[in-house]
């Protein structure tokens, strides 16, 4: 068995994503981890070109919402005192 690695995922899903995942793993008996891990595998057995196009077609796939771009050098985040301020200033512009 493959050494598992203990890293947390957080994903969204909307209510019938959600609903899909409980259906499957139900059916398959098993924990929603395990019915995730196995459509993991199930994608990346199928490496042809092309071989999720029905799939896309159909609206079970979406396309990534982010491309391929550059990584900039430091995350984008502000301090929250900066951002109460702009807040505040924002909220007494006329």
């Amino acid at each position: 068995m493959a050494k598992l690695v203990r890293e947390p995922i957080q994903v969204y899903l909307s209510l019938e994503e959600r609903a899909e995942l409980d259906r499957a793993a139900h059916a398959m008996g098993v924990s929603h981890s395990e019915a995730l891990r196995r459509g993991i595998q199930a994608i990346a057995g199928t490496r042809a070109p092309g071989a999720f196009r029905d799939l896309a077609d159909a609206g079970y796939l979406t396309p990534a919402t982010t491309g391929p771009g550059v990584v900039p050098p430091f995350a984008p985040v502000a301090l929250l005192k900066d951002l109460l301020a702009e807040l505040a200033e924002d909220r007494t512009d006329p």
